[in-house]
């Protein structure tokens, strides 16, 4: 009895408030998600929902939930890709900001999963902890095999946390045709897939050894990705580290990416992406394509990369298209890029043909116009440092070269180039070959990158 009386009125009724409200908050995201055509599968228990989930102001908090709290075991060996996904489903289908948290200290085997949107808010997917894929490639028999954790039409979408997306991509290198030639050439899951996402926020995480694309962007906008770091060993196949199609508005600062394929992949229909501070090596370099494949067309326009380190890379800064394709790749501006032992640290080339026999000769080409390289220095691992190999049919316009300083480890650094058309200043080492016809001016080329710098900063 002296226990009960002890119990002020104040105290108690603040226990049966915050206990009633509780239950509330649960049945009110419970419905939610039921008029969106949802109906949970788990229960939301208390002990999963942050403590200040809501504040008495109008403007809820963010609403934390923790997976850990929601049965997934974390011990990398139970499948937790059921509560993830019923997670997300809740987080997106409640009206207010939520966070899904995956905790540091343990690692959650996640099978392929997709995570839907349009969410009714923000969501903010925070990895702490370690996601990784299946080892065995068999597990894909039963989805779709090019992907692993694929987000599609989500809109004001952060994922950050500091943790580590494993792809566990060793057997699927191992089965590779690049890798033998003996087995059958066929697809490999891209390991983060963003489709049709609008507002993205990805930054402070780590991807390893991703069974293809470590982080690929399709048909997006308004993408802000930053303090990424990537890492596969040089031998993987296919493991590009950013790969961008489609998509407009992006831009990708502060990453460390260490591959077996291009370090940032810019293809097919993508326009206005920014590319700063990026360090690259080893891997294939940062490459504009291929574009034109299989008589594709393809329009890439106004790209800046600037502020990238490249080292021990079989190429640097690149623009690669197919025979036979159609549509361009214009208004490219590559600048204040440091080279390390770098094989073909400027190249284009419009003969690229990746594939076991040989490609035909084909008269149409995706038409490169306006392309400008300024301020780019170190060392070659080959003779020719830059090589700039055009289309017969549709020459190169409007090259610019300004600044540059290359030498070979291997001998004297030359220059070719095959029906490339532009202009240069400054001091060029080793000596342009550009022709003459079609050139344009320093101050186009100045004002053009200026403008879009100063744009791209503006629209993130």
């Amino acid at each position: 009895m002296k226990e009960l009386k002890s119990a002020s009125p104040p105290d108690a009724f603040t226990f049966c408030f915050k206990y009633y409200f509780l239950h509330i908050t649960i049945y009110f995201i419970s419905n939610i998600a039921k008029s969106n055509g949802f109906d949970p599968l788990i229960q939301l228990p208390s002990s999963g929902l942050s403590r200040n989930t809501y504040s008495s102001s109008s403007s809820p908090k963010t609403l934390v939930l923790n997976i850990d709290k929601f049965g997934a075991k974390g011990d990398g060996i139970t499948d937790d890709s059921k509560i993830l996904q019923d997670v997300w489903k809740v987080a997106c289908f409640t009206s207010s900001p939520a966070e899904i948290l995956i905790p540091s200290g343990n690692s959650y085997l996640v099978n392929p999963t997709s995570f839907g949107g349009p969410c009714q808010s923000n969501v903010t997917l925070r990895i702490s902890g370690t996601i990784v894929a299946p080892r065995d490639p068999e597990v894909w028999d039963a989805f779709d095999v090019l992907k692993w954790l694929y987000f599609h039409g989500v809109n004001h979408l952060t994922v950050e946390g500091g943790g580590i997306i494993n792809g566990m991509g060793q057997k699927w290198w191992d089965q590779s045709c690049k890798t033998n030639i003996s087995n059958p050439c066929t697809h490999a899951p891209r390991a983060v897939t963003f489709h049709k996402c609008n507002s993205l926020k990805i930054r402070h995480i780590t991807l390893v050894n991703s069974q293809q694309m470590h982080m690929a962007f399709t048909n997006c906008r308004h993408v802000a990705a930053s303090h990424l770091r990537v890492i596969a060993p040089s031998h993987s196949p296919n493991t590009d580290g950013i790969h961008i199609s489609e998509s407009t508005h992006v831009q990708l600062k502060d990453a460390t990416i260490s591959t077996g394929d291009d370090c940032v992949s810019i293809v097919s229909n993508s326009s206005r992406i920014s590319i700063n501070n990026i360090i690259c090596g080893p891997g294939h370099g940062i490459s504009i394509g291929s574009l034109g494949k299989s008589n594709s067309s393809d329009k890439v326009h106004d790209i800046v990369v600037n502020g990238v380190t490249l080292f021990d890379t079989e190429n640097g800064v690149r623009i690669k298209t197919w025979q036979g394709g159609s549509g361009y790749a214009r208004k490219i501006v590559f600048e204040n890029i440091q080279m390390h032992n770098v094989s073909n640290p400027i190249i284009i080339d419009q003969y690229y043909c990746d594939s076991p026999v040989p490609c035909p000769n084909q008269t149409s080409a995706v038409r490169i116009d306006s392309i400008s390289f300024r301020n780019i220095k170190g060392t070659s691992a080959t003779e020719e440092a830059i090589t700039l190999s055009c289309s017969e049919s549709h020459p190169c316009k409007r090259l610019y070269l300004k600044d540059i300083q290359l030498t070979s480890l291997s001998g004297t650094a030359k220059s070719f180039c095959w029906e490339a058309y532009g202009t240069s200043s400054g001091q060029v080492q080793p000596p342009s070959c550009l022709s003459s016809t079609g050139t344009i001016s320093q101050q186009n080329i100045k004002s053009q990158s200026t403008s879009l710098q100063r744009d791209d900063h503006a629209f993130i």
